[in-house]
C-alpha cells in the first residue's frame, strides 16, 4: 500500500472523502459474496475491502497534523475488543448471549460518556432500511414506540420481503419516493426521541 500511494499517479491524489464511494461498493460486493457468491468471491472482496482500510490508513499516516497509521488502527481496535469483552479477558462472567450485550453495551456507554442522546452516533448514511431498524431499536430504549399501522403483519421474513415489496411497488404506482418517505419519517422519530430525552433531562434536574 505504501508503495502504491508513492508511486501511482492516481493513487497519491486520493483523500478520504474521494474513497468513500469505494468503501461503499467494496462493502456491498462483501455483502454479495456472503449472500449469493462462492468461498473464492468472498476471500477476494474481503481483500478488496481490507485494502479500502489500508488506503485510508496510509492517508491518514501523511496528515500533518495528526497522523496515525494502520498500526495505530490495529492498537486501538485491540485495546476496545479487550474492553468489550471482560468475560473472555478479564474476571466478568458471561454464559449467554444476553449476558455478553450486556458487558459490551456497558464498555460502550463508558467510552462514549460525552453522547446526550441514544442517536448519537447512529450514520444518516446507513440505507433506509438499516437506518430505520437502528433508529426504531434506540427510540424503544427512551420509550418511544414504533409507530402502528393498519398493514397485516407477516408472519416470516419472506412475507416481510413481500410486503415490503408491496409497498415499493405502491409507491411507484403513486409517483411517492419509499426511499424518501422513510428517512422523512425516521426524522420525525428522532424528533421525537429527542423530545422525550429532553423533558426526562428537565424532570432529573
Amino acid at each position: 500500500m505504501r508503495a502504491v500511494r508513492e508511486r501511482c499517479a492516481w493513487t497519491k491524489t486520493i483523500d478520504h472523502r474521494d474513497l468513500v464511494p469505494y468503501l461503499m461498493e467494496e462493502s456491498a460486493e462483501v455483502i454479495d459474496a456472503v449472500e449469493t457468491g462462492t468461498r473464492a468471491d468472498l476471500r477476494e472482496e474481503l481483500g478488496d475491502l481490507l485494502w479500502q482500510v489500508l488506503f485510508h490508513a496510509e492517508i491518514a499516516a501523511g496528515d500533518a497534523d495528526d497522523p496515525f497509521d494502520i498500526d495505530d488502527v490495529a492498537r486501538g481496535l485491540t485495546e476496545k475488543m479487550v474492553r468489550r469483552h471482560p468475560h473472555v479477558f478479564g474476571d466478568a462472567v458471561a454464559s449467554t448471549p444476553e449476558e455478553v450485550l450486556v458487558h459490551w453495551n456497558a464498555a460502550k456507554a463508558a467510552e462514549k460518556n460525552t453522547r446526550t442522546s441514544v442517536l448519537d452516533g447512529v450514520s444518516d448514511h446507513m440505507p433506509a432500511l438499516a437506518l430505520a431498524q437502528k433508529i426504531v431499536g434506540k427510540a424503544a430504549q427512551v420509550g418511544v414506540p414504533a409507530p402502528a399501522h393498519r398493514l397485516a403483519d407477516p408472519e416470516t421474513e419472506a412475507e416481510l420481503g413481500d410486503a415490503l415489496l408491496a409497498l415499493v411497488q405502491l409507491a411507484r404506482a403513486r409517483g411517492w419516493d419509499a426511499e424518501r418517505a422513510l428517512r422523512e419519517r425516521l426524522r420525525a422519530l428522532r424528533t421525537e426521541v429527542r423530545v422525550v430525552e429532553e423533558r426526562a433531562r428537565s424532570e432529573r434536574a
